[in-house]
């Protein structure tokens, strides 16, 4: 289901649709389907900004405590860990205030960008407002890699939107840009002066953003655009600067490259590999899922290893069989299927602990169709299903 308009250029998407305009309209069509991360960051958000509404009176006591309670009795991601690490954001959050003269905040500021970008629109975390400089800091509970704040386009935009907000008010000089990424002990901040910022927004942001909302610009494929695309398996644009390279030696020219050709090869492997696994990542997943077909390729079961379900009552019965322990187990642990055959014998082995061993079904995979295994879900499935019954 397409997303509406209004919510085509996010901030949190501004890494892609200002290096890259015409993706913001491509990828429109495309459900967030969201993740597991994206709740316990959104739950992280909310204990935060009910943390943060009881220690600077934004909210009543009560309320404060009944939603709380609420809180932490249904959502399924809060735990004491989330807990300590929120009151640590928190903490640095109220040292940051304390540290300015007369300073107010403000919780979850939304604010408009439609100035410089299409009906764009955004919310901030926090804002301290405060003589001279505004700071907006922002909660990151992500704990893959650390999030940096210097010249970090989500974190500008939100800045932009607060300036645009409340320099009427305060007239600011400065702009303080903080991220806080508790799980990572991260604490980044970026400060340029208001000029500057509006300079960016005035320069490069607003004509991009016409650009994307029109679906215009240019292609520019990076790391950065791809790496949350909803789209990187599928664009054009990446496949073909990928296949370019390899297009580009012709094998008439001599039959093999030189080191000036490696290195120009090896300057894109990194690159080509990502594509390579995003490309297979999202076959694997439309086949599997949702039975979308690729000619030359089907689905089947990955290859599995065999375990032992039941240890104990397969060492009692080799034990009864007349195997010493000191055979069987190493140290005190039975011994792996592969060398428990060496000390039974293979044929044996199978005959006596055959009730004992499993193989699971493996790991879905996509392979060509000249592969034996039979496709998953396929007539071949269906009648070893009713066979086994």
């Amino acid at each position: 289901m397409p997303v509406t308009d209004h919510a085509l250029l996010s901030a949190s998407s501004a890494q892609r649709w200002l290096v890259c305009p015409p993706i913001a309209r491509v990828e429109e069509p495309f459900e967030d389907k969201g993740s597991n991360f994206a709740a316990e960051g959104t739950a992280a958000h909310t204990l935060a900004e009910l943390k943060l509404s009881e220690r600077f009176g934004k909210m009543k006591k009560v309320t404060v405590k009944a939603q709380m309670k609420r809180f932490k009795e249904t959502n399924e991601f809060y735990d004491a860990a989330m807990e300590d690490y929120v009151s640590d954001y928190c903490d640095l959050v109220e040292e940051r205030v304390n540290a300015y003269k007369n300073a107010a905040i403000e919780l979850e500021q939304k604010f408009d960008l439609d100035r410089w970008v299409p009906k764009g629109f955004g919310t901030s975390d926090v804002v301290i407002c405060a003589d001279n400089t505004i700071e907006i800091i922002d909660l990151k509970y992500g704990k893959g890699v650390p999030v940096d704040a210097y010249q970090n386009p989500q974190l500008m935009l939100y800045a932009l939107g607060a300036v645009d907000k409340f320099d009427l008010i305060y007239e600011f000089e400065n702009v303080r840009m903080t991220i806080i990424q508790p799980r990572l002990d991260n604490l980044s901040t970026f400060e340029i002066s208001k000029d500057e910022l509006l300079y960016w927004a005035d320069n490069y942001v607003a004509p991009r953003a016409v650009e994307a909302f029109e679906g215009k610009g240019e292609w520019t494929i990076t790391d950065d655009v791809v790496k949350f695309s909803k789209v990187r398996a599928q664009l054009r644009p990446r496949a073909e600067k990928n296949l370019a390279l390899v297009d580009k030696y012709d094998l008439k020219e001599a039959p093999l490259l030189n080191n000036e050709e490696i290195a120009k090869i090896l300057e894109r492997a990194s690159e080509i590999k990502k594509w390579i696994e995003h490309v297979e990542t999202y076959a694997l997943q439309k086949a599997r899922d949702e039975g979308e077909e690729f000619p030359g390729w089907k689905v089947v079961s990955g290859r599995s290893n065999r375990k032992i379900q039941d240890e104990g009552g397969l060492l009692m019965m080799l034990e009864a069989e007349g195997y010493d322990d000191e055979d069987l187990l190493k140290p005190q642990q039975l011994q792996s299927i592969t060398n428990l055959e060496k000390v039974v014998g293979k044929k044996a082995f199978h005959e006596l602990a055959n009730d004992f061993i499993v193989k699971p079904d493996g790991r879905p995979v996509l392979v060509p169709d000249t592969d034996k295994r039979p496709a998953l879900n396929s007539v071949d499935d269906a009648v070893s299903d009713f066979e086994g019954s």
